[in-house]
């Protein structure tokens, strides 16, 4: 054996897309392959379980190079991302010391938040003291209005000294259109033309300094889908080159002035090829403009791993969920990427939180080699099916805009907001109903954590005088899909009692323990104290135990075959006693057990948060 050569071709000879086809249906027996097993993705478009070489056969993406136009495979022949970390400039001596040290620390990327009041020649030297800008990206962030002047402040910076302006790198903020969407803004497009033109002309003499932003992130952290988010920042980005071609910028330099802060979600796979056809969606959008450098087209693309799905319950969990994103992002070939501190749900991140969401990206460098490979994914036959299919749907959304006026026009008529609302809504009902899993919130929730006493008042944090001008738009409403759940835990805590929730467990030994550990998880999630039981002789054993518990609630756990005789001795043992009588399942003799007077049961097909609403209601 040990001699012996292995031929893979000999020993595992190929077997044909038909050939597969038979053996799943076979074993399907008679289920509709494409009701069970095709999946119809919320970005509108089916994905099958399996892909071969055929259906990547004609993809034009295969025949492209990292670095090459369209660049859907990268605008750079590497994988080398810079790693951001944002600081909020209260006091510019210590953003200073700050920056110094976080750079030290594996950090070569900055991203400062600036208000108006930071607009000082001394407050930039302090700021950028010690700080090389032809080694670091330096970002901005600060009002649309104040961009022309923060950036005349930072080329007088850099001239006095002696910055090699050609080599600095980084970007400015100017984005207007965020501020109709977040804030509720409405600035004209003649004001929005005047703060985007004179940023960009400021910003001439430093070639590698991009200021105008899109920042879809904004979408991203309100609960977009990947299709959603990329047709919107590429209409986004098309009415500021549209805007800056108009004032007379030469479309090479308004490519080139672009810069997408885009969010990164948790759908592994999605997002990859989500930046994927970003790069080439976007390329194709430039190229109209006839451009005279395929430069412009390159998409800088900076990716922030969202807030949507983060919670404050377990909120360790946190870290697992920014990873994937992270991962996500690394192997989609972005320029840069901020990972969110894991406790940014609740309150300040401090020193710790702050490392950990460093080493986070450290750890795919430096240990897991993520730089090292140009896409990777590139000729997946799945994740080349996911671009095309993601670039299409994209793309259907992207011509809609148009038609409708273009960005600005679907701001100013509250259709982005809507939409993004509807989607937030369907999948803040997912989670309700746990279609959408957010571990140790709606599942599998740490059963004995509080949490009311680590949340912290948290303000805007985007020096922007965000509370300083009345909004004359809907905004976005930045909710989080754990905010439901995290409410009812927290009007438990806050009240001062917290309900018990019995397991009567008998019967079918099997039955009993699964039906125990699902009702355990699932009133756990309104914070209530979970006693489980091994089992009982009688029904009449279990209540008398209840009580003796002080249980509020008794959840009678036991096979769909006993409950129709256990059900109703259950409810008689309780009598006119105040516990609520819930039965674990969905029996076939439910219907009969209600018109006994057996109002609750909880199974897979629940609303869980409604339910636990309920509960609440008569508990508290």
């Amino acid at each position: 054996m040990a001699g012996k050569k292995l031929n893979l071709l000999a020993d595992f000879p190929a077997v044909s897309t038909e050939e597969w086809m038979a053996k799943i249906t076979a074993d399907l027996k008679g289920v509709p392959f494409e009701k069970k097993l095709i999946w119809r993705t919320d970005e509108g478009f089916n994905v099958n379980p399996f892909y071969r070489q055929e259906d990547v056969k004609g993809m034009a993406t295969l025949d492209s190079a990292p670095g090459k136009f369209p660049f859907v495979r990268g605008t750079k022949e590497c994988n080398e991302w810079l790693v951001r970390q944002n600081i909020c400039v209260d006091c510019p001596k210590e953003a200073n010391a700050k920056a110094l040290d976080v750079l030290n620390k594996g950090v070569n990327s900055l991203g400062f938040c600036l208000g108006k009041d930071d607009l000082k020649a001394e407050t930039i030297e302090t700021l950028l003291n010690g700080i090389c800008p032809e080694c670091v990206e330096l970002n901005f962030n600060i009002c649309p209005c104040s961009s022309e002047e923060l950036i005349n402040l930072l080329v007088a910076y850099f001239k006095k000294n002696n910055v090699n302006l050609e080599k600095v790198h980084g970007s400015v903020n100017c984005d207007p259109m965020k501020n109709m969407l977040v804030k509720g803004r409405k600035p004209s497009r003649e004001k929005m033309t005047t703060h985007i033109a004179a940023a960009v002309k400021a910003a001439e003499c430093m070639p590698e300094f991009r200021v105008v932003a899109v920042n879809s992130v904004a979408l991203n952290h309100a609960g977009a889908f990947c299709a959603q988010e990329l047709g919107y920042a590429l209409a986004w980005g098309a009415e500021y080159m549209t805007l800056m071609t108009e004032a007379g910028i030469k479309s090479v330099r308004a490519g080139r002035a672009i810069k997408f802060n885009m969010g990164i979600g948790g759908n592994y796979f999605m997002e990859i090829a989500k930046f994927r056809a970003a790069r080439m969606l976007w390329a194709m959008i430039v190229k109209a403009y006839e451009p005279e450098c395929d430069c412009a087209c390159k998409m800088k693309i900076h990716a922030e791993t969202t807030k949507f799905n983060k919670t404050i319950y377990d909120a360790h969990v946190n870290l697992l969920r920014s990873e994937t994103e992270a991962m996500s992002a690394a192997i989609a070939g972005v320029d840069s990427m901020t990972v969110n501190p894991f406790d940014i749900t609740y309150k300040k991140s401090d020193d710790f939180s702050e490392r950990i969401a460093r080493n986070q990206q450290l750890l795919l460098k430096e240990e897991s080699h993520f730089d090292k490979v140009t896409d990777v994914a590139g000729g997946s036959y799945y994740i080349e099916n996911l671009t095309q299919s993601i670039a299409k749907e994209a793309w259907r959304r992207f011509l809609e805009i148009q038609a409708a006026g273009g960005m600005y026009e679907m701001i100013v008529n509250g259709k982005v907001v809507e939409d993004i609302k509807a989607t937030q809504v369907k999948r803040m009902d997912n989670v309700s109903k746990r279609k959408e899993v957010l571990l140790g919130t709606n599942q599998f929730p740490n059963f004995n954590e509080m949490a009311a006493e680590k949340i912290e008042p948290q303000t805007c944090g985007c020096k922007c005088g965000c509370n300083d001008k009345k909004s004359e738009l809907e905004a976005l409403p930045m909710k989080r899909a754990a905010e439901q759940f995290e409410a009812l835990r927290l009007e438990t805590e806050k009240s001062g009692k917290r309900p018990k929730a019995f397991m009567l467990t008998i019967g079918n030994l099997a039955m009993r323990l699964a039906r125990a550990q699902f009702s355990c998880n699932f009133l756990a999630c309104a914070g209530y104290q979970v006693i489980d039981n091994l089992g009982f002789e009688t029904v009449e054993d279990g209540v008398a135990a209840a009580r003796k518990a002080g249980a509020d609630i008794i959840v009678l756990c036991s096979s769909d075959d006993e409950y129709a005789e256990l059900a109703p001795a259950c409810k008689k043992a309780i009598g006119d006693g105040k516990e609520i009588f819930i039965v674990a399942g969905a029996p076939a003799c439910m219907d009969d057990l209600k018109t006994q007077g057996i109002e609750n049961f909880i199974h897979v097909k629940c609303n869980v948060l409604e339910t636990l609403k309920a509960f609440n209601k008569q508990l508290l």
